[in-house]
């Protein structure tokens, strides 16, 4: 072969060649917008009462994707709004939303009884599921999660809660996934969980 010939080839094959391999190199694209935590040795325990009267943990909904979220019915503005954006994503996911549970864990026990969980939760949606608990359950939950609560003003009755913001969402598997922050688009969720929900 000509060597005017293998030098040309040389030119055009190696830095083929070598955009191949950096390529190959390149971190892959990441699966996820929401921040993923899957292997977080925290968030693994949940005993509670939804507002149906029924006990329930994490295990009740094994095949499901499930979100959750610690907030209170008092709350003016975060906790609707979060509700609110789950209720689209249910929309955006369609036939998909049946294999989705959205959980409320109230961080307000005091005035958060059954009965007012299950006239606030299901005006976002009906198959939402509101839990609550004895004050000293709703500390051991929140600090298995990792979630700050506060109450502020008037301990007496007329208080506010700080608390943490975000949303943990579990696999079909069960185990611990994703943390989604406060205020994300219901097309990045409903992206991140039709990417649980198909196995990733």
């Amino acid at each position: 072969m000509p060597s005017a010939l293998i030098a040309r080839l040389r030119a055009f094959v190696f830095p083929v060649l070598a955009l191949g391999l950096l390529a190959a190199c390149a971190p892959a694209e990441p699966v996820f917008r929401s921040t993923d935590i899957s292997g977080a040795e925290y968030g693994k325990n949940l005993r509670l009462t939804d507002h149906h009267g029924q006990q329930r943990t994490l295990a009740d909904f094994r095949g499901k994707v499930v979100t959750l979220f610690f907030g209170y019915t008092q709350c003016p503005d975060v906790c609707p709004t979060a509700l609110v954006g789950m209720s689209e994503v249910m929309g955006l996911l369609g036939p998909d939303s049946d294999r989705v549970q959205v959980i409320f864990i109230t961080v307000d026990p005091e005035r958060d009884t059954q009965a007012l969980l299950a006239e606030y939760v299901p005006v976002f949606d009906a198959r939402f599921l509101g839990l609550h608990g004895t004050p000293e359950q709703i500390a051991a939950v929140a600090k298995d999660f990792r979630v700050f609560y506060r109450k502020s003003g008037d301990l007496e009755g007329h208080y506010t809660i700080d608390h943490s913001a975000g949303t943990y969402v579990f696999g079909p598997d069960g185990r611990l996934r994703l943390y989604m922050r406060h205020g994300e688009a219901p097309q990045v969720v409903a992206a991140d969980i039709k990417a649980l929900l198909e196995g990733k």
